[in-house]
């Protein structure tokens, strides 16, 4: 794989805001990056900030969710942000989103693996060491995108089947919940509506399906 930096492309990138918790609402942490802060849409229309309005329609009392995420994060970022930032559990809810910057740096997934596993763990470990309240969702599949052509399309493909089976597993050993958004990413090679104006990252129709599938998880966690 050619490497030309890290997957940023086109937008001022958002930064992250620490929540202001309320009384008695349950608290929401999302760990992750690119995907998480929702580069290249508008800021009502990140995935973390939708899932927490719709619990509210459900009737949970939530805080608008605490993100520790940027753009270009790899699993060492992020576990260097959040031992900067050091986030009070426990959390009602955690959501872990991370990987495709170690894909597209050429990290090998034995690599990925064990760095993988320390942010699942810290992930539980804020949920109160309650694994069942915690949510990792699987990396998109970039290799759909308009970006991606300048690259090995069937490459990108195997390699991220590759980091989400070794996340999927560590999921499963850790007793968490796991999330396949990647085969509803994969819809974005039939309709360029499910992609931002960057070409590279979800739009908000997107990321509304990605919601579709983490509530139900969500709300049996809350």
């Amino acid at each position: 794989m050619i490497l030309v930096g890290r997957l940023l492309i086109g937008c001022t990138e958002p930064m992250e805001r620490p929540a202001t918790p309320r009384p008695g609402a349950a608290r929401l942490l999302a760990l992750g990056d690119s995907y998480t802060i929702g580069q290249g849409v508008a800021e009502d229309a990140r995935w973390p900030l939708r899932l927490a309005a719709r619990l509210r329609e459900q009737g949970i009392a939530i805080d608008a969710p605490e993100v520790i995420a940027k753009t270009g994060w790899t699993t060492d970022d992020l576990a260097q942000a959040i031992d900067q930032r050091q986030p009070r559990g426990p959390y009602a809810l955690v959501t872990l989103l991370i990987g495709v910057n170690d894909q597209y740096g050429g990290r090998a997934v034995e690599e990925y693996r064990p760095r993988f596993d320390a942010l699942l763990q810290q992930a539980i470990e804020l949920a109160g060491g309650r694994a069942g309240h915690v949510i990792v969702v699987s990396i998109p599949d970039w290799s759909v995108t308009p970006f991606a052509t300048r690259f090995d399309p069937a490459e990108i493909t195997i390699e991220i089947t590759r980091y989400n089976t070794v996340n999927n597993e560590a999921t499963q050993r850790a007793g968490a919940h796991y999330i396949d958004i990647t085969p509803c990413s994969r819809m974005a090679a039939v309709d360029g509506t499910l992609l931002a104006d960057d070409g590279l990252h979800p739009s908000a129709k997107l990321y509304d399906a990605w919601v579709q599938l983490i509530l139900p998880i969500a709300l049996a966690a809350l």
